[in-house]
């Protein structure tokens, strides 16, 4: 039984957020500088079992594709190329970097930390995850 991992796709960076085995679980993983995803990506999927990959697409809040949606396509089709038999899903990931950010502040992370962007991708590919596990898996 392999994990889901998603991708929340960034300009400068990537959030990576992962399942536990049993897919009961979405988890933040790390961030990661978004030139060495892939990177990562084949050093993870050596490791682990990854059944598929979610990733974000990024919308305007109206529905239509963000300023970012030409590249987040364009990981999307390295990352097939890259793992032509795993299924590459992309999950609506509007209002999920805010979300973070409300998550990391009612946390109670002190200032200087709650700075942390990458800690704000990660947080928002767990997000993207967790909304995907509850319209597929948790019903």
């Amino acid at each position: 039984m392999g994990r889901i991992l998603a991708i929340d796709f960034g300009l400068k960076r990537t959030g990576i957020a992962v399942t536990d085995p049993l897919k009961i679980i979405a988890s933040a993983l790390t961030t990661v500088p978004t030139h060495e995803a892939l990177d990562f990506l084949k050093q993870y999927c050596a490791q682990e079992e990854v059944e598929c990959f979610v990733l974000g697409l990024p919308l305007y809040p109206d529905g239509n594709p963000a300023q970012i949606a030409p590249q987040a396509d364009a990981f999307a089709e390295k990352l097939k190329k890259l793992f032509p038999e795993k299924n590459i899903i992309r999950q609506d990931e509007r209002n999920t970097s805010n979300e973070a950010k409300k998550i990391i502040l009612q946390s109670g992370i002190k200032k200087q930390k709650r700075r942390d962007k990458a800690m704000v991708d990660k947080i928002a590919a767990a997000l993207i995850l967790q909304q995907f596990m509850e319209e597929n898996y948790w019903n």
